[in-house]
């Protein structure tokens, strides 16, 4: 996800407690991600869902893209690990 640029970093200090945002990575890569994640979260139904139960539970747009964007990365990594196709197995990872 850093790699990415999708990973939140913390703006803490002290008591202070900041947003969370994504910086750094390949701006190329996270580009296409999100566009990936947009698609994403309309035609695909888990990431669907999780884009929805995300928004019903408070969080922005595009936090809630970039969750899924992430969330790509870990289903992207699982299926070359395991040398398998996309199922919907995967939606509980």
């Amino acid at each position: 996800a850093a790699l990415a640029g999708v990973a939140p970093y913390d703006d803490d200090s002290g008591k202070h407690h900041g947003r969370r945002r994504i910086q750094g990575g390949r701006e190329r890569l996270r580009k296409s991600l999100f566009m990936c994640a947009f698609t994403a979260t309309r035609h695909n139904p888990d990431l669907a869902s999780f884009y929805a139960r995300l928004r019903s539970n408070g969080k922005e747009h595009l936090c809630a893209v970039i969750a899924v964007a992430r969330k790509l990365i870990i289903l992207a990594n699982a299926i070359l690990i395991r040398k398998t196709e996309w199922t919907s197995q995967y939606r509980q990872i």
